[in-house]
């Protein structure tokens, strides 16, 4: 689940005020009877769901929980978040599927491009085309014009599907994309003029026939082979390619997921990750959906607490920058409250208590989780490797922390740690529907991960060549480098595109320096490669280039700074982790970067667009 781009607001927690731990009733027991009643977990996997469409999922959950809050989304920013039940998206989901194919003539395979902020139509829209006789093309939001313009006219799309924010890039590209039927611009009323219409008018049109007595939108019969959904990868290392995905990869997902976590009606998951990406559209809406969940649409990053606080959501997909930078700032409201001591005191006896069936974590650590909503049970992060200390601190106050791991065009779950044996550290092991192994691994166990699985793409889009490279008899070649333990979990250490080859041979990953690095609290992110200094040096030499954090820089060392000290400062803490490391992988260069990286939209890092770029 590589390749999601969040820029993370600088968000506040107020001070922790926790109380002692005595003040809990249920702590006062007699640990004499408990010191030899360690309590076993049940590692046995739950009973998976079989489906074999989207359409299958959408049907079924739609009558069930007709009735029941489906999303709540806040469109007035000074009002209050609106529910929206499972019966009123199914009527505008059969409505819009009904009125592009009833009233505006969309036949059979034709592409409906989908491209905005997390709302509402969003989801209609993608729903519309998975249920229908189109194909749905997610659309990043963050694209420029001209990569706007190169991914619609390589879609061929007819429909243009765009949220009021994107109004000024569609203008823009409009002219030049003569085979674009109609621009419908979501929650307008317009009627046609051209090309351009209002989504809710294609809806009510639909809706009109529907009423008529037209059922032929639900009649439409879904091949689970069928090429359903194209999404462009946003190519941290290359161009991006066309990935065509079908509802057979879709559900299969959702089946997947269900036979690790157990999910019910009553939880609620918060969207904040952005829904083109297949992480966020699969299973932080399908799934939900598949179990009659609720999801909360977070107005955008710099709402994310006290969108949280208001709609206390149980599940949070996440990325771990986004988790990383909740535990700084919510360890820095305990520091600054006086209760870091307080608070590792509590986690080791919290700990203690659950290993012998007591868990009062959530009585103990309430305040935090009511900085988080009061009811978060699930953080699932995944698209780069996290620091397992940060996800052992979100187990510790008792929020269970899962990890999980695929790519756009394994659709994207391939491995996932289950909740009833949640290893941090760990990307997860093959999802059920999946075979992992790492394909000719070093002395340390280490190679690429091949992946066979009923959830891998259909292939790339008008593409054969690139999708001969990177399938081999079933196996998916990942491009990404790991172990596996003796029990199938996976460990990812880095990307081969990234890889540093030394004069010996070594290989150096870089992502594993930068796990290590991201525990110094004067840098904000770092990005490490290997620098040629010379032309004819044979030799590269490892480099680090590092946004510093300038807040924790001031308020550790004072104001006023110059850019040498902060170097230094900085350099002091990199040779501390270079003690860390095995000689070849010292860090020998550092280099301080004004502005921010480039990044993809799961916050990765454009490597090459930022070694073109230079320091």
């Amino acid at each position: 689940m590589r390749n999601i781009n969040l820029k993370i607001p600088n968000f506040k927690f107020p001070k922790i005020k926790m109380k002692g731990i005595e003040n809990i009733p249920e702590v006062n027991i007699d640990y004499n009877g408990l010191k030899d009643g360690t309590v076993k977990k049940d590692k046995k996997q739950y009973k998976p769901t079989e489906y074999k469409t989207i359409k299958e999922i959408f049907e079924r959950s739609t009558d069930i929980y007709a009735n029941k809050e489906f999303f709540l989304e806040k469109f007035n920013p000074k009002g209050e978040f609106e529910y929206i039940s499972y019966k009123q998206f199914k009527e505008d989901v059969v409505g819009l599927g009904t009125g592009l194919t009833k009233k505006f003539n969309l036949n059979n395979n034709e592409r409906i491009v989908v491209i905005g902020e997390n709302t509402y139509q969003w989801y209609v829209s993608y729903m519309a085309a998975l249920c229908g006789a189109e194909i749905a093309v997610p659309v990043d939001k963050e694209l420029p014009a001209n990569e706007l313009e190169n991914v619609i006219n390589r879609s061929k799309a007819t429909i243009i599907i765009y949220s009021p924010k994107k109004k000024d890039v569609i203008k823009k590209v409009q002219d030049n994309l003569p085979g674009v039927k109609y621009f419908a611009q979501m929650y307008s009323n317009d009627k046609l003029m051209g090309r351009d219409i209002g989504l809710n008018t294609i809806i009510e049109e639909g809706k009109k026939i529907v009423e008529a007595g037209d059922d032929s939108f639900m009649k439409i019969k879904i091949d689970p082979e069928e090429f359903k959904v194209l999404i462009f990868t946003s190519g941290t290392t290359s161009q991006s390619k066309g990935v065509m995905i079908c509802n057979r990869n879709l559900a299969e997902n959702i089946n997947a997921v269900s036979a690790y976590v157990k999910l019910y009606e009553t939880d609620r998951f918060f969207s904040v990750l952005p829904l083109h990406h297949t992480y966020e559209s699969t299973i932080g809406f399908l799934l939900p959906m598949a179990v009659g969940s609720s999801i909360a649409i977070c107005q955008g990053l710099k709402h994310i607490v006290p969108d949280l606080q208001e709609t206390k959501p149980t599940a949070m997909l996440a990325v771990p920058l986004l988790v990383e930078n909740l535990y700084k700032k919510i360890n820095s409201s305990i520091e600054k409250g006086g209760k870091a001591g307080l608070v590792n005191s509590m986690i080791h006896v919290t700990n203690a208590l659950k290993t012998v069936g007591i868990d009062i974590k959530r009585k103990v650590f309430s305040e935090i989780y009511e900085n988080l909503g009061g009811n978060l049970r699930f953080i699932v992060s995944a698209a780069a490797p996290i620091d397992a200390k940060v996800g052992k601190w979100v187990q510790d106050i008792g929020i269970i922390f899962l990890q999980g791991y695929g790519l756009t065009e394994t659709a994207p779950i391939a491995a996932l740690t289950p909740e009833y044996d949640a290893r941090v550290g760990s990307a997860g092991k093959a999802v059920i529907c999946a075979d992992i192994k790492i394909n000719n691994p070093n002395e340390n166990g280490e190679g690429e991960v091949w992946i066979k699985s009923k959830t891998l793409m259909l292939g790339y889009y008008e593409n054969e060549e690139a999708t001969k490279e990177v399938v081999h008899d079933g196996w998916f070649n990942s491009g990404d480098i790991a172990y596996m333990d003796d029990d199938g979990f996976l460990y990812i250490t880095g990307r081969s595109k990234n890889v540093i080859v030394t004069q010996n041979g070594k290989n150096i990953y870089p992502e594993e320096i930068e796990l290590l690095l991201g525990n110094i609290e004067e840098i904000k992110e770092c990005m490490v490669y290997g620098k040629q200094l010379k032309e004819d040096d044979k030799e590269l030499t490892i480099t680090v280039r590092v946004i510093p954090d300038y807040e924790k820089i001031e308020e550790k060392y004072g104001k006023d700074l110059s850019e040498e000290k902060i170097y230094d400062i900085i350099w002091e803490q990199i040779k501390q982790v270079n003690r860390k490391l095995t000689s070849y992988k010292a860090i020998k260069r550092l280099e301080i970067k004004k502005d921010e990286f480039e990044k993809t939209t799961t916050m990765k890092i454009k490597r090459f667009v930022e070694l073109k770029k230079g320091n």
